[in-house]
C-alpha cells in the first residue's frame, strides 16, 4: 500500500486532505487494539475463573491492565515528543504483542495477570500516541473532522471487546482473544512503518525526566493497588493497605515537588496552568472513564441480573457503541462549525446522567427494551463532548507540547477509569470474595442488582463532573492555523 508523496507539502506541513487520510489510516489500527484491550475481558471473567480453577482476584485481570496503562501513558506522550510518534508506536505495539503472548499461554491466573499488566505497558502508547497524530496533521478548526474517525474506531473497538470476548469464551476458548492480537500487531507494525513515514515532525529537543517518571509510576500504581484491594482483599486498617497508602501519598508529594524543581518536568506546569487544558482534561478523562467502566461492567450486570450468556451480554452492548459513535459525529460537526460549541454537549451530558440514574432506580426490573433505551441516551449523551473537549485542548497549546498534553489527558482518563473499575469491582464483590465477577458466579440476582445500582449512581456522578468541567472551560474560537 503506497500513499501519495508530496515532499514539498511535507516539509512545510501543508498536507492535502488525501495525505492526511493516509496518515490517519496508519494510526487507526493501534487505536483499535488499545481500546479493545481495555474491555475484551469484561464478559469472560467467569469463564476465565472456571477454566483456570481460580475465582478469587479475578478483578485483577482488567485492573492490572488498566494500572500499567495508567502508569505508562504520560511517559509515552513525552517520549513521542522526543523521538517521534512513529518510533514510539513501534515500541508500544511490540510490548503489547509480548504481553498478549504471555496472556494467551498463561497456565494460571497469576501468569495471566502478569500478561495483562505487560499488555497494558504497551497499550498505554497505542491510543495516546495515535491520537496525538491529529495535532501533527491539521489545524484545530479542521481537526474535528479527523477526530471523528478516531472516535468511531475507539468506541467501536471498545464495544466489540465484550462481544468478541463472549463469542471466544463460548466457541473458541478465552485464550483466542489474546492470540488474535499477534497477527493484528504485525499488521499494525506494517501500517505504521509505511503510512506514518509521511507524518510531519514538530518535536523539539527534550529530555525525559526519569526521576519524575519513576515517582509518577510509583504514585499511580500504589494508589490503584489500594483502591482495588482495600476493604476486601485487605482490610482498610491492615498493615499492607496503610503502608501502601502512605507510599502513594509520599510519591505524589515528591512528584509535585519534582514538577516544581525539575529543569524540564515530565508534565510542563505551563500546560497544567492553562485553564482550558485543565477543564478539557477533566471533562474528557472523567467522562470517558465512566463510559469505559460501564462498558466493562454492564455485561456482568446482564449476566448476573438478566441471565444473559456471555455472547448475548456482549451483543447487548452494541447500542452503546453505535450511539457514542453517532454522538461523536455530531460533536465533531459542532466543534468545526458552531461558534458556541459547548452548549449542545453540556445538555446531552445531563441527559446521560439522568439515564444512569434511571438504571440505578430500575436495576432489579429493567427489561431489554428499556435497557437499550438507556444505553441510547447514555451514548448520545456523552458522545458529543469527547471531540469538543479534545479539539478545545489542542487549540489552546503549542504543537511542541501536544504529546505531553495528550499524555496528560490519557493519564487522567486511565487513572480515573482504573479507580472506577476497582471501586465498581469492590461494590459488585461485596462479601463473596470472588473478584468483580462474584455476583455473576454465585447467582444472587437481586443482591447483584442492588450492587450494580450503586455503580450506575457512581457513573452518573462521574458524567456530572464531566459536565461541570466543560461548563467551566473557556469557549475560545478555534484556530485555522497551527501554533508552533
Amino acid at each position: 500500500m503506497n500513499a501519495p508523496e508530496n515532499p514539498r507539502a511535507m516539509a512545510h506541513g501543508a498536507l492535502t486532505h488525501r495525505e492526511r487520510m493516509w496518515i490517519v489510516a496508519g494510526a487507526l489500527l493501534p487505536v483499535f487494539m488499545g481500546s479493545m484491550d481495555q474491555t475484551v475481558t469484561s464478559s469472560v471473567l467467569p469463564t476465565i475463573g472456571r477454566a483456570l480453577g481460580q475465582v478469587n482476584h479475578l478483578s485483577w485481570v482488567p485492573t492490572a491492565n488498566l494500572l500499567t496503562v495508567t502508569a505508562m501513558t504520560p511517559l509515552y506522550g513525552k517520549i513521542s515528543d522526543i523521538i517521534g510518534r512513529r518510533s514510539t508506536l513501534f515500541c508500544s505495539i511490540t510490548i503489547f504483542m509480548l504481553g498478549s503472548l504471555i496472556s494467551a499461554m498463561a497456565p494460571s491466573l497469576t501468569t495471566l495477570i502478569i500478561g495483562r499488566a505487560a499488555q497494558g505497558m504497551g497499550s498505554g502508547g497505542l491510543t495516546t500516541v495515535a491520537m496525538t497524530v491529529l495535532g501533527d496533521i491539521a489545524p484545530p478548526k479542521e481537526r474535528a473532522r479527523y477526530y471523528t474517525y478516531f472516535s468511531i474506531v475507539y468506541i467501536t473497538s471498545g464495544a466489540i471487546g465484550p462481544l468478541w470476548g463472549g463469542f471466544a469464551a463460548q466457541h473458541l476458548g478465552y485464550s483466542a482473544i489474546f492470540w488474535a492480537n499477534i497477527p493484528m500487531g504485525f499488521l499494525a507494525l506494517f501500517m505504521v512503518a509505511t503510512l506514518l513515514k509521511r507524518l510531519p515532525r514538530h518535536d523539539r529537543p527534550h529530555k525525559l525526566d526519569v526521576p519524575g517518571a519513576l515517582l509518577l509510576t510509583g504514585a499511580s500504581s500504589s494508589c490503584i493497588f489500594v483502591l482495588n484491594t482495600g476493604g476486601h482483599d485487605f482490610a482498610w486498617d491492615s498493615p499492607i493497605t496503610v503502608s501502601t497508602s502512605f507510599l502513594s501519598a509520599v510519591c505524589w508529594i515528591a512528584f509535585v515537588a519534582r514538577l516544581l524543581t525539575a529543569p524540564e518536568p515530565l508534565i510542563p506546569l505551563g500546560v497544567l496552568r492553562n485553564r482550558i487544558v485543565a477543564c478539557a482534561v477533566i471533562s474528557n478523562g472523567v467522562g470517558w472513564a465512566a463510559v469505559v467502566a460501564l462498558n466493562i461492567y454492564m455485561p456482568l450486570f446482564l449476566q448476573a441480573v438478566g441471565g444473559y450468556s456471555p455472547s448475548e451480554s456482549g451483543a447487548a452492548m452494541m447500542m452503546l457503541m453505535a450511539t457514542v459513535n453517532g454522538g461523536a459525529l455530531i460533536g465533531a460537526q459542532i466543534a468545526g462549525r458552531m461558534t458556541h460549541y459547548k452548549a449542545p454537549p453540556m445538555a446531552t451530558l445531563l441527559m446521560a446522567c439522568g439515564a444512569c440514574l434511571w438504571l440505578a432506580w430500575r436495576a432489579r426490573v429493567v427489561g431489554p427494551v428499556e435497557f437499550q433505551a438507556a444505553l441510547f441516551v447514555i451514548g448520545m449523551g456523552f458522545g458529543p463532548s469527547a471531540p469538543v473537549s479534545t479539539v478545545a485542548l489542542q487549540n489552546a497549546i503549542k504543537l511542541s507540547e501536544l504529546g505531553v498534553a495528550s499524555g496528560v489527558t490519557s493519564f487522567i482518563r486511565s487513572l480515573v477509569t482504573t479507580g472506577l473499575v476497582a471501586a465498581f469491582g469492590a461494590l459488585v464483590l461485596g462479601g463473596a470474595g470472588s473478584g468483580a465477577a462474584g455476583a455473576a458466579i454465585y447467582g444472587d440476582a437481586m443482591a447483584a442488582a442492588d450492587k450494580f445500582s450503586l455503580i450506575f449512581v457512581a457513573a452518573a456522578g462521574a458524567l456530572f463532573v464531566s459536565f461541570l468541567a466543560l461548563a467551566l472551560m473557556e469557549e475560545r474560537p478555534l484556530l485555522s492555523e497551527r501554533k508552533t
